[in-house]
Order: structure tokens, then C-alpha cells, then sequence
């Protein structure tokens, strides 16, 4: 493969719950995102989003890039990976510094210092920082600047949302990554990469809440004036609706997972009276014909449960009513027949599924929700692409030393 080519690959890994998926991507000469190869496979080494074995997560990262490489006809030597679970904790905080410029103008190490201050916030031992997004500056009184390169002030003031996790499950993660022979450019939050694939800048500046439902987690992200402002991650998922089927219908595992995506519908009131299913039984006995309602009466409890946490995380952090656009669902649940329907009921807001967008190449292949982290990953990485950017290192006890240099970076990728 040509030297130049491997340079404009661009690959997002989404290392899921329920299946680990590669998207392959390429820069176009005109700019654009070409996707070029996708794999997937069953995730067996993960739960609620943690690494729990690194040798079953190695063995199917190997099997999702080999597959994605085979479609691409490349060889990858470094990803993207996004990182989810429920020890991810999102917190705005604000920083302050006297312009120190030329005739008081406001210059890039002014911005820097300015979000290094409003990094500067009291964590754990076993905590670090992942992502610094900033979401507006206040040069002397006046706010909501966007820029503030070039104005002149004397105090530069920057409203920040930092995102961090837990060191040990991040490097869990690195670590399977490292060890199915890959390099790690970037560790992203997901839903912060689902966004880049399925919002429009539309819904980020009217204000838009992004769902994503996975098969352990559930990821939560409130964009406004085009800066995401808060973000939460749920330990429930599409597993957890699987466990309920298995459990209420007395059936085997992989049986209620088939009957909850053939079948399956999060609103009761969707399903006709005289719709049949047959649900296989444990140990060898007959299968059973039972009315599809039952099914759904199992499902929608759990999907309203999952709604109804988010709507509590979105008042508990006063963003009730920031989400002027609607909601946004997407991740592998989102497919379910009733989804968006049952959300619209929760949050009196309308709802869309959201597929990724604005691609080329093998845009078809990807045009699932199922894809949106592992498109949006790659996305993320192609807006953000700096040769300044070394790989991070598993073994590496400060796993998360290069924020100081990327903060520019994401200023200028912020706005």
C-alpha cells in the first residue's frame, strides 16, 4: 500500500458491550469522508462498557479490523478508539486569566492559559481528564464570544465541560487495543463521537439531546449553541432488555436477543391484539406460542426506565427544557420498532433515529444507527488530525499527559 494513502486512513473502533466495530475512512482529495471498509464482531470481553477480559476484547478487535481490512484491501496500523461505561463523569467548570497580550489583544497562550485554569479542578488519584470541550468565552462582560482571538480585554473568562474517567478502565482499553497490534491516536467519549456522525449543526445550536443505546450502556450528551454542556452515561442497555425477555419468557439467552430484535416493540399500544410469536423453552421443551403484547409488555418498562433516567439526569443538571430541537436516538436499541414513539411520550419533545450522514464511499454499508459511534469516531478523527499528536501508551501511568497540548487544538476544533 502507498505510503500517501496510509496517511489519509482515518479508523474509528467502537469497542462495545455487544460487538466491536471498525469503520475504515478515508480523506477525499476534495475533503470529504470516504468510507472504505467496516467489520464487526461479537463482543464477548466487555460489560456495562469495561474491559472485564482483555483476552476475549484482543480476540475480536483482531477479527473486527481484519474483516474491515480485508473490505478496504489495507493494513491499519492506529485507531480511534471511543471509551464508554459507567465510571465517565461530565462536569462544566470555568476558568479565569488577566490578558497578558500586546495592547491587552488576547492571544493563543492567552486561550491556553485560560483552559488550563478550567482544567484545574480537584480529582481522585485514580481519575483523569479526557476531554476539555470548550463552550463559550467571556472577554471582560461580554459572553457568548466564540472566538476571542484578536479582541482586545484585560480578563479572558472560558466556560469548559471536562469530561473524565477512571484511569485503570481506560487503559484497560488502550491495553486491548495495544495488544491486537494497534496504536491508539485518540480516546474519545462516544457519544461525543456518535454526534460528529448523526446531529446536524442545526440541532447543535438550537440545542439537541443525543441518546445512544448500546448493548451495556446508554449514553446521554445535551448539545446547545453548538458546545455540548452535559453528559452522562447510563449502565443499562440493550442487554438488559435481553435479560428481561430471557427471565419473563423462561427462554435462553440468545433466543430472547433473536425474539427481541424480530419481534420486539418498545410501545404496547403499536402491537395488534392477534399477533403470535413462538418462544422456544429452556431444556428441550416444546417451543411456546404466546401473543407478541407480552413480548412488548416486557420490553417498554425497561426502554421507558431508560428515558426516564435520562430526562432525571437532564433536570438534575437544570437542562430540562435546553433541548429546543427534540432528541435524537441512535445505537444498535434505537432500531426497535416503538423507540422513538415511547421517547417522544417521555419527553414531550419530538424524536428522530439517527443514521450517519454526509459520507462516501461504502456510505450504504454504515447507514444504521449500529454504525454511529465507529463513523462518528472516524469523523472525529478527521477534523482533529495533527501530526503533533504521538499515541497514547497503556503502560503510561499518566495515560492522559498530552491534554495540555491538545486544548488549543480543540479550541480551534470547537469553533
Amino acid at each position: 500500500m502507498k505510503r500517501g494513502r496510509e496517511q489519509s486512513l482515518i479508523v474509528g473502533l467502537d469497542v462495545g458491550t455487544t460487538k466491536i466495530c471498525v469503520v475504515i475512512a478515508e480523506i477525499g482529495p476534495m475533503g470529504g469522508l470516504d468510507v472504505v471498509g467496516v467489520g464487526a464482531s461479537p463482543s464477548r470481553g466487555l460489560r456495562k462498557g469495561v474491559v472485564v477480559n482483555i483476552d476475549w476484547t484482543v480476540e475480536a478487535i483482531r477479527k473486527a479490523v481484519a474483516e474491515a481490512e480485508q473490505m478496504a484491501g489495507v493494513e491499519v496500523s492506529s485507531v480511534y478508539a471511543g471509551v464508554a461505561g459507567g465510571h465517565i463523569r461530565g462536569i462544566n467548570s470555568r476558568g479565569v486569566v488577566a490578558v497578558s497580550g500586546r495592547n491587552r489583544e488576547v492571544s493563543p497562550s492567552d486561550v491556553e492559559r485560560t483552559l488550563e485554569a478550567a482544567k484545574a479542578i480537584n480529582l481522585p488519584q485514580d481519575r483523569e481528564i479526557i476531554h476539555v470541550l470548550p463552550q463559550a468565552f467571556l472577554v471582560d462582560d461580554q459572553d457568548g464570544v466564540r472566538e476571542p482571538l484578536g479582541m482586545s480585554g484585560v480578563r479572558l473568562e472560558v466556560e469548559v465541560h471536562v469530561v473524565t474517567g477512571a484511569v485503570t478502565s481506560v487503559q484497560n482499553v488502550v491495553r486491548s487495543v495495544n495488544r491486537a497490534g494497534l496504536t491508539v491516536q485518540d480516546i474519545v467519549l462516544e457519544p461525543l463521537a456518535s454526534a460528529e456522525a448523526v446531529l446536524s449543526a442545526d440541532e447543535k445550536e438550537l440545542g439537541v439531546l443525543l441518546i445512544d443505546i448500546g448493548g451495556g450502556t446508554a449514553d446521554a450528551a445535551l448539545f446547545r449553541e453548538g458546545a455540548i454542556w452535559h453528559t452522562a452515561i447510563l449502565p443499562l442497555g440493550g442487554d438488559h432488555i435481553t435479560n428481561d425477555i430471557a427471565v419473563g419468557l423462561r427462554t435462553p439467552i440468545a433466543d430472547a436477543e433473536d425474539l427481541k430484535k424480530r419481534y420486539g416493540c418498545a410501545l404496547t399500544s403499536l402491537v395488534r391484539e392477534d399477533e403470535t410469536i413462538e418462544v422456544p423453552s429452556v431444556g428441550g421443551r416444546k417451543p411456546r406460542q404466546l401473543s407478541r403484547q407480552i413480548l412488548s409488555e416486557i420490553i417498554q418498562p425497561r426502554v421507558e426506565e431508560i428515558f426516564t433516567l435520562v430526562a432525571r439526569e437532564l433536570s438534575r443538571g437544570g437542562f430540562q427544557d435546553a433541548a429546543t430541537a427534540g432528541v435524537v436516538v441512535t445505537g444498535g436499541t434505537s432500531i426497535m420498532e416503538g423507540v422513538p414513539e415511547l421517547a417522544e411520550q417521555v419527553f414531550d419533545l419530538p424524536v428522530r433515529v439517527g443514521v450517519p450522514s454526509a459520507l462516501g464511499g461504502l456510505a450504504d454499508v454504515v447507514r444504521s444507527p449500529i454504525y454511529a459511534t465507529g463513523v462518528g469516531l472516524a469523523v472525529y478523527g478527521a477534523r482533529g488530525r495533527s501530526p503533533a499528536r504521538g499515541p497514547f501508551d497503556a503502560g503510561d501511568g499518566r495515560l492522559f499527559v498530552r491534554v495540555a497540548r491538545r486544548v488549543s487544538e480543540w479550541f480551534g476544533e470547537i469553533f
